[in-house]
């Protein structure tokens, strides 16, 4: 395994250059194949008992994926920092041999040669290899440059998977929450709907221990405002904006919209020694569907690098874990010939899904989500068990008032 390694202010040496919002919903346990009870203290932040989906002025809770699950729970948030330190203890276990500090500068494929594959790193040393997983994430630094080898000029992967067009950007900051406010959101995760423009394009909380909560946003790379229609009806817009706001500058309108009655900004401060810098992480996202791999070349690309994460809801833990499980182990039994067909057999259902409400919510603007919500508070009348509740919330602690509404 080479890993490049970067600095973390979170992580003691250097890791891998992974960050996400680091929840899991109780059926990504079964795909991921690794309950939390397998993991060591201090990888599992919260245990959370729903969702709140906000709208400009309706909200609701839901509180049961409505998937079987062998986790009891609605799901969890984790520290991915010591999430990867484990992930990398497991497979040290395994057999594996983990480098850090090896960049891959180049790799010179050859189906037919022996090795077939030979990697140059960055220090000038040569490894050669018959099979190659290609684990790069959204950015695909090698993975493009791979695949190309084996793509026509006029669908290579470097325009196809291109990160600019392909991904989403994200950006999260590690905020310590009043008290009052952590203890309404500390056991839930929370995404605001139709408050930003661009393709699902929304902020969130996700809260971690001692009241600290990852406050984030996902949107599409390169938005022109100008190109933004009805931007009067995003409530994180303002008039005098002259281009699409910066991520930090998204957070602070969310947390004045949503907690300024009663709190200044002050009370939100940045944990400066969580997270990847000073608080704060700037990452990429995959934000495509799922490709399939070379396998008769001997390469497999496994999770975000082939398109696993969602581009509606942004999860992609799970599938990053099992796609990267299933090549291991069949390269490691040299059958990597199957991996296609083993993938789509693991996770093809769930990546359906992604793919699925990532289109059926594309041109949505906030008064169609609105209207959604209310036509599932009439699907779903409330009494018995149902797969949500209202989501009104009064004025306690400051926080924004919403009608109840269920989705």
């Amino acid at each position: 395994m080479l890993e490049k390694g970067v600095p973390r202010a979170d992580r003691e040496g250097l890791g891998p250059d992974s960050t996400d919002a680091a929840g899991i919903l109780d059926y990504w346990v079964d795909i991921m194949g690794i309950h939390p009870d397998e993991m060591p203290d201090g990888v599992v932040q919260n245990v959370l008992d729903r969702a709140e989906f906000r709208g400009p002025n309706t909200a609701c809770n839901l509180r049961s994926t409505g998937i079987e699950s062998s986790y009891d729970e609605f799901g969890y948030t984790f520290h991915r920092a010591r999430f990867d330190d484990f992930l990398r203890s497991r497979a040290e276990e395994a057999g594996a041999h983990y480098r850090v500090e090896a960049s891959v500068a180049d790799v010179d494929a050859d189906r037919d040669g022996h090795p077939r594959h030979v990697l140059t790193l960055a220090s000038g040393e040569e490894i050669g290899a018959d099979y190659l997983l290609l684990c790069d994430g959204p950015q695909r630094t090698v993975t493009m440059g791979v695949l190309d080898e084996f793509l026509p000029d006029h669908r290579a992967a470097s325009q196809v998977l291109s990160p600019p067009t392909a991904n989403h950007i994200a950006y999260q900051e590690y905020r310590k929450f009043p008290e009052e406010i952590y203890e309404q959101v500390q056991d839930a995760i929370v995404f605001w709907w139709g408050l930003m423009p661009g393709h699902t394009a929304y902020p969130w909380i996700f809260p971690n221990r001692d009241q600290v909560c990852r406050v984030g946003l996902t949107m599409p790379i390169g938005m022109d405002i100008d190109a933004v229609e009805d931007r009067e009806s995003y409530d994180l817009l303002r008039p005098e904006d002259e281009r699409i706001p910066q991520g930090a500058t998204y957070i602070e309108r969310l947390l004045e919209r949503e907690y300024g009655d009663a709190y200044d900004l002050s009370d939100f401060p940045i944990v400066e020694d969580a997270g990847k810098s000073r608080g704060t992480e700037t990452y990429p996202i995959s934000s495509t569907r799922p490709i399939a791999s070379p396998v008769d070349a001997g390469v497999a690309v496994c999770g975000g690098a082939m398109g696993t994460t969602s581009a509606f809801h942004e999860g992609g833990d799970h599938l990053a874990v099992r796609t990267g499980e299933i090549a291991g182990r069949l390269a490691a039994e040299g059958k990597l010939g199957h991996y296609n067909h083993e993938w789509q057999a693991a996770v093809g259902d769930e990546l359906l899904r992604n793919v699925s409400l990532s289109e059926l919510v594309r041109g949505w603007t906030p008064t169609r989500g609105t209207r959604c919500s209310e036509s599932a508070r009439r699907c779903w009348p409330m009494g018995g068990r149902t797969r949500c509740s209202p989501g009104a919330r009064g004025p306690a602690c400051g926080a924004r008032s919403y009608s109840a509404s269920t989705s």
